[in-house]
């Protein structure tokens, strides 16, 4: 049971999920683009190195959204040669060495870097820089090694902070920070497997304790609502506080007692707004009821399943394994949920970063 009414807490989360692109950008490792803003290179060319460094990451797996400002891919330009090739056209040669860098920007801990060496022609400085950068191959073998020297060193990351990456979450849901703390647990890469596992545990766990803590509250400003006006109007505020409860929270029989109370007290006349509202919720919880039924009734029917092919191994292993993957979706997506819309609503600290890593 205790299983059961863990996967449907997690349905109900998922239910409401948009944006799934974005929700897939938690659970993998990401890198985000940053140029330092005082760089010395020409503005055009500037920007179409930051659109290279975007492709690199990419085109190796790790491109994504800004979700999780911690690990960076930057560069640094260095001027070589520059020769003036007699025209007409005059042209411009213009040979740069281009360090990338892969690293903690908020711990500015440098992880992996490498040096290209790379030439461009064109009919001014500009054109020239924006020709070099150009032959940057995303596929050259010096840059995948460099990528992969940096991913190891962000799952080292992980694996060594994971302890304190748990602790912290729990200590902000007692701050009652509880979108935060799922955040901090959110963008744990699934590659690092142990602490992803445990984090989406602990997650789930924050999780139960968020929504009971938002029916608290709700509860207590859909009882002030009605208080302040006995009356239709009040109802209908109340009813709109009552009918937003997470119906998996555990004051559903305080909201239950409420919703009786305020229709003993609404004369027959004025009770068709309210009575309304009150089954647009009605049915939202039967819904989630029905979801209970049937969740109960698919868990039986594999565990007897299960029960019948133990004794061939393979066939056993396979059907657990499906059934902890659909678990990890619906928990996976209810978690990332939540931590994007904290991710969405936090300001952009990538283009203040102080790092030096030349």
């Amino acid at each position: 049971m205790k299983r059961l009414l863990q996967v449907l807490v997690l349905l109900f989360i998922v239910q409401g999920a948009k944006g799934q692109e974005k929700l897939d950008d938690f659970g993998r490792i990401i890198l985000n683009t940053y140029l330092p803003e005082d760089m010395n290179v020409p503005t055009e060319a500037k920007n179409f190195l930051a659109t290279k460094l975007s492709q690199i990451a990419t085109n190796n797996g790790m491109g994504g959204s800004q979700l999780n400002p911690r690990f960076v891919i930057t560069a640094a330009v260095n001027m070589g040669t520059k020769d003036i090739i007699p025209g007409p056209p005059q042209m411009v040669a213009q040979n740069l060495e281009i360090t990338l860098f892969v690293g903690d920007a908020l711990d500015n801990t440098l992880y992996s870097n490498v040096i290209l060496n790379v030439k461009g022609v064109g009919t001014n400085e500009n054109k020239a820089f924006i020709e070099a950068i150009k032959n940057i191959n995303p596929k050259n073998k010096e840059i995948i090694d460099f990528l992969e020297t940096g991913k190891k060193k962000i799952i080292e990351y992980y694996t060594s902070q994971c302890d304190f990456i748990l602790k912290n979450a729990l200590t902000l849901a007692k701050l009652e920070k509880y979108d935060e703390a799922i955040y901090t647990l959110a963008v744990v890469p699934e590659v690092c497997q142990e602490c992803y596992n445990k984090c989406l545990d602990t997650a789930t766990f924050i999780y139960q304790q968020k929504i009971n803590a938002e029916c608290k509250v709700k509860l207590n400003e859909a009882k002030t609502a009605w208080s302040a006006s006995l009356n239709p109007d009040g109802a209908e505020r109340a009813g709109s506080i009552l009918s937003s409860i997470n119906p998996l929270a555990n004051c559903q029989s305080d909201v239950d007692n409420l919703i009786k109370s305020i229709d003993s007290k609404l004369k027959a006349d004025e009770k068709k707004r309210w009575d309304f509202q009150m089954k647009q919720y009605a049915d939202k919880v039967a819904a989630q009821k029905e979801q209970m039924r049937i969740a109960e009734e698919n868990m039986k029917r594999d565990d007897a399943q299960i029960e019948r092919e133990s004794s061939r191994d393979a066939t056993y292993r396979e059907k657990q394994s499906q059934r902890n993957h659909e678990l990890d979706k619906l928990r996976v997506n209810s978690n990332r949920e939540v931590a994007l819309e904290y991710a969405r609503n936090q300001p952009k600290t990538i283009n203040h970063y102080n790092i030096n890593w030349r």
